[in-house]
């Protein structure tokens, strides 16, 4: 084969292609949340695992999902990932009780963790060879994930409202076939000898599935009970095991050297925060828009799309510029007041609310502060590593990102709960709790704007766009999880 892939952007074609799939997974889902919670059975507290079984194996897996394609093949694993997507997406649109759901949800986070390591691994050799061809790839590579993050907000209320909520899932059955149907337009890369940390990667993901039960179930067992402290007791023995491992193991999933780089760790730590602050605001808009205001799961997801669509334009179009003139920590300290201001302003919705006047201007302003935040902190995580670790770094920061998704919303759901969010039909105490979570969601983003302004190295040379490493392309929010 010549270095210069003739089928090459037909090939980007089918791995953007994905990673819209793989981000809308996430975002797809918000506003089917009550149907599936009403033919379910879930309960207000446990419908957070809707979307926590699949952050958590997602974000889990993601170090071992780009080891397996360094040592199997790329093109190998991302027909793997797709089989397990679309074998996940089966189970969870046919799922007639929660844990058969939750199950479904966990195994499609397994295929995204396979799918986007992998994507991006092709993506860089199909267009190593040209760096203009490579920045236009990632650029379009890039827009994907909030095209898709949009699409998903949308095409959710669209299938909610006229089909029926398993048809969120069932759309990735004939996309993932014809995926599978073109890998043929991708390279074959050859794998490399070395050892996986099965160990590693099963510790880790077990210890943040652990505690995010742990602190889902305290509202009910207490704080203090032997239950929940043997649980979080439990959580904390596997990360440290995941730990030791990774200074043990001859090949391990993260090389424990990596946080040397300057400004990884409190770049990665705001990033965790960040998570935690914009995941539960989406999540309980959703809530608030349905449960509260009685719209229906259409209405709802149009609601939604001023927010969206502000983070997709001003990502691509604006914040690069704006990174170039004040530097990645201005922007993300700021981005992250900015959240915390709209997080601060949705906490002051009503049971009589419109939305107009309690859901648009914040939740606007709260989508400003995400995009200004979002790029900028990537950057600092990814800009302070070794060109060769760049995509370590990148695979780190997308992990504790998901992380921190996952046990926000674990504690604010419980926040919530305890302040009435459990309380269907109930509007009041079901406001009051909504309030609570976007309160502590705002006093979460304010903690990473302070921690940030504090820790940053204030030393180090300010990166550019330009300076960017190559993955950083494909690191676009998702609204939920963005909103990947």
């Amino acid at each position: 084969m010549s270095s210069v892939d003739p089928r090459r952007w037909w090939a980007l074609l089918v791995l953007a292609t994905a990673q819209f799939m793989v981000i809308m997974d996430t975002s797809i889902i918000g506003v089917a949340l009550p149907e599936m919670q009403r033919d379910l059975g879930f309960s207000q507290g446990d419908l957070q695992w809707v979307f926590n079984a699949y952050v958590i194996a997602f974000g889990g897996l993601l170090l071992l999902g780009g080891r397996l394609s360094d040592l199997l093949g790329a093109r190998r694993v991302f027909t793997a990932g797709w089989v397990v997507l679309i074998a996940g997406s089966v189970v969870a649109a046919a799922a007639t009780t929660a844990w058969v759901e939750v199950l479904g949800r966990a195994v499609q986070g397994v295929g995204g963790a396979l799918i986007a390591p992998a994507a991006m691994t092709l993506l860089m050799i199909l267009f190593s060879h040209d760096p203009k061809e490579l920045g236009k790839a990632l650029a379009l590579y890039g827009a994907a994930a909030p095209a898709g993050g949009t699409a998903g907000v949308f095409l959710g209320g669209v299938f909610t409202e006229w089909l029926s909520w398993p048809w969120v899932f069932i759309i990735y059955v004939p996309i993932g076939v014809a995926t599978l149907l073109a890998t043929g337009l991708l390279p074959a890369v050859t794998g490399r000898r070395g050892g996986v940390d099965i160990l590693g990667a099963t510790a880790v993901t077990a210890g943040l599935a652990l505690a995010v039960f742990a602190v889902v179930r305290a509202p009910e067992t207490g704080w203090g009970s032997g239950a929940t402290v043997l649980q979080l007791l439990g959580a904390a023995a596997l990360l440290a095991l995941f730990v030791v491992r990774q200074r043990a193991a001859r090949t391990p999933l993260m090389p424990l050297a990596i946080w040397r780089a300057p400004g990884l760790a409190p770049a990665n730590v705001a990033m965790t925060l960040l998570g935690a602050a914009w995941i539960p605001m989406w999540y309980f808009l959703n809530l608030y828009l349905q449960q509260v205001l009685g719209y229906g799961s259409f209405a709802s997801g149009a609601a939604l799309l001023p927010m969206t669509v502000l983070l997709m334009v001003f990502m691509t179009a604006i914040t690069a510029r704006l990174l170039g003139r004040y530097g990645p920590k201005r922007l993300l300290v700021g981005g992250l007041l900015v959240l915390a201001a709209g997080l601060l302003w949705l906490s002051a919705v009503e049971p009589t609310g419109t939305y107009a006047v309690d859901v648009l201007p914040a939740s606007l302003v709260a989508a400003l502060g995400m995009s200004l935040a979002y790029i900028p902190g990537l950057m600092s995580a990814m800009s302070g590593a070794p060109p060769e670790q760049a995509g370590l770094a990148s695979g780190i920061v997308n992990t504790t990102y998901q992380v921190g998704s996952a046990l926000g919303l674990a504690a604010l759901t419980a926040l919530a709960t305890s302040q009435g969010a459990g309380e269907l039909g109930d509007l009041p105490a079901l406001t009051d709790g909504f309030s609570a979570a976007f309160t502590g969601a705002a006093a979460v983003a304010a903690a990473g704007a302070l921690l940030t302004a504090i820790f940053m190295d204030r030393g180090k040379r300010p990166a550019t766009p330009q300076d960017a490493p190559g993955d950083l392309a494909e690191q676009r929010p998702q609204p939920g999880e963005v909103t990947r």
